[in-house]
C-alpha cells in the first residue's frame, strides 16, 4: 500500500514539458509512480480541477533567525514554497565569536529589517560555529532548508572589531579561508557576500564584507573549488557594472568553478539600458570559463519606507549616520526646522536612490496614532498643499508626531507595459534565475515572499509565460543551479514535494499587518488564493491554506542532500 495518491490532477512535471493528466503514488517520502494508479493508500487526494507541480524552490531569503521562532518558515509554504535557500547577502549568524551575537543581532536589525526585539527574545544565540548552528535546527522545520555561510559573519569571527574598517592580514585571510572550509564541510551549501553601499550595520558604518578586498573575496571563492558547496551568492554594486565588476565576478566564479548569482534586477523598463549592460557580466564570465547569474524578481519594485529602520533612507547623501540615531535624537533631528532642512539638502545630493527623496510623491500608508488616521492613503504632496507647507515639511511633522514609525510608499517602479515586456524577456533569458523573495528579512519594507503565487498570476494573467515553463523557472532551474538532490521535478524516485492549485485562481492574497513576532513586534505578511494543498517529502504541510502541525523538512547539507555543480555544468 501506498502512503499517499493525489488523483484525477493535471501533473506539470517541472521540466518545462506539457502538463498531462495523471496520478501520482508516494511511499517514504518518494515519488514511487506517476501515471494511472490503481493501488490504494493510506491518504488519497482528489486533485480534480487542479495542476499537481514539484515544490517551489526558493533561492534567496534571510529565514536564517526565524527558523527558531516559527518553524514553519510562514508565509513562504502557503505559496508552495517546499524547499528554501537562507544565508543571502553575507548575513549568517553563524559562525559566531564568544561575544558576537550582540553585534550580529544588531546589524541584522538594521540591515535586513529583522525587528531587534524578535531577535533578542526568539533566538538562542548558543552556539559558535556553523555545524552547531545546523544541528540547533535539523528536524525542527517545515520546508527543506539549506544555508550559505555568509561573509560578514566570517570576517566578525575571525577579526572581531577590526573586521569594520580594516584589511584582513595574510593570516586572517587563511583563517577565514579554514573556517570557511570547516562550514562547508559541516553542511553550508556555499558562500555569500555583499559590497552593496546599502548594507551597513547598527552604527551606521559599512558590514564587514564591504570591507574586503578584491582577493580576499576571490580567495575566499576558491575555497569552495575542493568541497561539496555549490552556490555562490554576492551583491558586488547597487551603481552601473563596468569591467572591473565583471572581472570580479568572473574571477570569483572561477575560483571556485561554481555558478554565481548576483543580486538584484527589478525591471524597469527606463532602465532598459543599465540592465543589458549588467548582463552583459554573464557573456564576459562565460568567455573565461564562469558563469554568472542575474537574480530577477517577478514583480514591479514596490517597498515601504519608515524612519524608524532608516533602511534605503540610509543610502541618501549623508544620511548614513542621522538614520543610524537612536529614535530619540532622530526624532529631535527631525522636529529641528533647520536640521532638517540641512538633512533634506543632503538628500537632493546625487545618489544611488535619490529619486525616493521625491518626498511628494510618498503615499502614507500604515500609522500608529488615531489622530493621524486620516492622512492614511493620501500622498504627502496632496496634504503639504493642503497645510500650506513643502512636502518635505509635512513628512517630518507626520513622521515625528507618529513616533517615526509612519509606513510610506513610494510610487511602484516599472508597472507599466514596457516594463512587463522588459519582465518578460529577463524571465526567459539564460542570464537570469527568477526568484528575490527576501523572506524572512526586510520585515517591514518589502512584501515579495510571494514571488511565486505573483509569478503564477502574472503570467496567467498578462499572459507573458506558458504555466509549463513558469512552474518549470519556480522548480527545476533553481534546484539544477544549486544541485539539489532529486527535487524540482516530478520524478519517479525523487521526493514528494508537491504543490496542487487552481491554475485559475492562484494568486497572492492583500498584503496585512500581522503582530506575531517575538517581543510584540509586527511584520507585512500575506497569504495565498488557490494553493490547496503542499506536501513536503510525502507529508502535508499545507491544507486549504492552513498550516498543518508536520514539519517534514530536510535540512540540506551539501555534499549529502546536493549533486556536484561546477561552473560549467
Amino acid at each position: 500500500m501506498l502512503d499517499l495518491v493525489i488523483r484525477n490532477g493535471m501533473v506539470i512535471d517541472g521540466t518545462g514539458d506539457q502538463r498531462r493528466p495523471g496520478d501520482v503514488g508516494v511511499r517514504d517520502g518518494r515519488i514511487v509512480a506517476v501515471g494511472e494508479i490503481v493501488e490504494e493508500a493510506l491518504q488519497e487526494v482528489d486533485a480534480t480541477g487542479l495542476v499537481v507541480t514539484p515544490g517551489f524552490v526558493d533561492i534567496h531569503t534571510h529565514f536564517d533567525a526565524q527558523v527558531f521562532w516559527d518553524t514553519t518558515l510562514s508565509p513562504s509554504p502557503l505559496h508552495g514554497v517546499t524547499t528554501v535557500i537562507g544565508g543571502n547577502c553575507g548575513f549568517t549568524i553563524a559562525p559566531l565569536e564568544p561575544d558576537g551575537a550582540d553585534y550580529l543581532m544588531r546589524m541584522l536589525a538594521r540591515v535586513e529589517g529583522m525587528p531587534l526585539t524578535s531577535l533578542q527574545e526568539g533566538v538562542p544565540w548558543n552556539w559558535r560555529t556553523f555545524g552547531e548552528y545546523l544541528d540547533a535546527i535539523e528536524g525542527t522545520l517545515m520546508p527543506n532548508a539549506g544555508f550559505l555561510v555568509g561573509h560578514s559573519a566570517l570576517r566578525r569571527a575571525v577579526m572581531g572589531e577590526r573586521s569594520v574598517g580594516e584589511s584582513a592580514s595574510p593570516d586572517e585571510l587563511q583563517e577565514m579561508k579554514d573556517l570557511l572550509a570547516e562550514s562547508i564541510n559541516a553542511g553550508g551549501l556555499g558562500f555569500s557576500s555583499s559590497w552593496a553601499k546599502t548594507h551597513n550595520d547598527a552604527e551606521g558604518d559599512a558590514v564587514p564584507s564591504r570591507h574586503a578586498s578584491e582577493r580576499e573575496l576571490v580567495e575566499l571563492c576558491s575555497v569552495l573549488r575542493d568541497t561539496g558547496a555549490v552556490a555562490l551568492e554576492f551583491i558586488p554594486t547597487v551603481d552601473r557594472f563596468d569591467e572591473s565588476v565583471y572581472q570580479l565576478l568572473t574571477d570569483m566564479s572561477v575560483a571556485a568553478d561554481r555558478p554565481l548569482n548576483w543580486n538584484v534586477i527589478f525591471a524597469n523598463a527606463r532602465q532598459a539600458d543599465v540592465i543589458e549592460e549588467k548582463l552583459q557580466a554573464s557573456n564576459y564570465a562565460a568567455r573565461q570559463g564562469g558563469r554568472v547569474i542575474a537574480l530577477t524578481a517577478p514583480m514591479p519594485a514596490e517597498s515601504r519606507l519608515c524612519f524608524e529602520s532608516g533602511f534605503l533612507l540610509d543610502t541618501l547623501h549623508g544620511w548614513a549616520e542621522p538614520m543610524a540615531l537612536p529614535n530619540q535624537e532622530k526624532t529631535a533631528l527631525l522636529a529641528d526646522p533647520v536640521r532638517r532642512a540641512e538633512l533634506n539638502e543632503d538628500a537632493q545630493q546625487p545618489s544611488p536612490f535619490r529619486g525616493i527623496a521625491r518626498w511628494e510623491r510618498l503615499t502614507v500608508g500604515e500609522v500608529t496614532k488615531d489622530e493621524l488616521k486620516h492622512l492614511e492613503g493620501r500622498s504627502i504632496g496632496d496634504i503639504a498643499e493642503e497645510l500650506d507647507q513643502t512636502p518635505w515639511d509635512a513628512l517630518c511633522e507626520i513622521v515625528v508626531a507618529d513616533d517615526l514609525k509612519t509606513g510610506l510608499y513610494p510610487p511602484a517602479a516599472g508597472d507599466n507595459d514596457e516594463s512587463w515586456a522588459l519582465r518578460q524577456a529577463l524571465w526567459n533569458d539564460d542570464r537570469c534565475i527568477i526568484g528575490a523573495s527576501d523572506a524572512g528579512a526586510h520585515l517591514d519594507f518589502l512584501a515579495t515572499f510571494n514571488y511565486s503565487t505573483y509569478l503564477l498570476a502574472a503570467a496567467r494573467d498578462k499572459k507573458l509565460m506558458s504555466l509549463e515553463a513558469a512552474v518549470h523557472k519556480l522548480t527545476d532551474a533553481p534546484a539544477r543551479l544549486y544541485g539539489l538532490k532529486h527535487r524540482g521535478r516530478i520524478e519517479q524516485g525523487w521526493w514528494a514535494d508537491l504543490v496542487l492549485f487552481d491554475p485559475e485562481k492562484v494568486a497572492p492574497e492583500e498584503i496585512e499587518v500581522r503582530e506575531d513576532l517575538p517581543g510584540g513586534a509586527w511584520r507585512l505578511y500575506g497569504e495565498a488564493v488557490g494553493v490547496r494543498h503542499v506536501f513536503i517529502n510525502g507529508e502535508q504541510a499545507v491544507e486549504d491554506g492552513q498550516f498543518t502541525d508536520s514539519r517534514p523538512g530536510t535540512l540540506l547539507r551539501s555534499g549529502r542532500d546536493t549533486e556536484p555543480v561546477t561552473a560549467l555544468s
